[in-house]
């Protein structure tokens, strides 16, 4: 395993093992989620340094890894593409989360094409278990969602149409759930 892959696995592991990062709503190791976004991109041709960026795409912002590290550890390419993945509008100071998430969607919109398609693998993993887990949430979750893949429309298509029909299903799923809600 001394590819760039292979390594970026498990430094992506060791990295969410280090700080015990478990998946919110289930309670998997962490490590699952990088995993599997990297599958994702890879099953649709994404280079050896997307595939790795995939695996790294949470390092920054939920361990003790920085920038610099990805960088030495794993190129200047890999480290691109996980800064543009990287929240980058985190601070309340900022605004309240309408705000910050409007900076991060339009910040998004003009990250690389590569970047997106890592971030539509991204999505893909998140919504399924958000809609099924957290309905409440999903309602906040699936329109941030909509209003990002409008503007951020330049990765791989297949993965980008894969997305949008994830959180149309989930839109339809969370109105069903409602009290009274109804899907036509």
């Amino acid at each position: 395993m001394t590819s760039i892959i292979g390594r970026a696995a498990l430094f992506s592991r060791a990295a969410h093992q280090a700080v015990g990062q478990r998946r919110k709503y289930t309670g998997e190791p962490y490590h699952e989620h990088p995993a599997a976004v990297a599958a994702t991109v890879e099953s649709v041709g994404g280079t050896p340094e997307m595939v790795a960026a995939a695996y790294l795409h949470d390092v920054v912002e939920d361990t003790h890894v920085s920038h610099d590290d990805i960088a030495r550890e794993f190129g200047l390419g890999v480290a691109g593409y996980v800064f543009e993945l990287t929240d980058q509008f985190t601070d309340p100071e900022q605004g309240n989360r309408e705000r910050r998430k409007a900076l991060e969607r339009d910040r998004l919109a003009r990250i690389h094409p590569d970047s997106q398609t890592i971030k539509y693998a991204d999505l893909i993993d998140n919504t399924s278990s958000i809609v099924e887990r957290d309905p409440g949430f999903a309602q906040v979750y699936l329109a941030e969602k909509r209003e990002l893949l409008s503007v951020m429309c330049h990765g791989d298509q297949a993965l980008w149409r894969r997305a949008w029909g994830l959180m149309i299903e989930g839109e339809a799923k969370v109105r069903a759930a409602r009290p009274g809600g109804s899907d036509g």
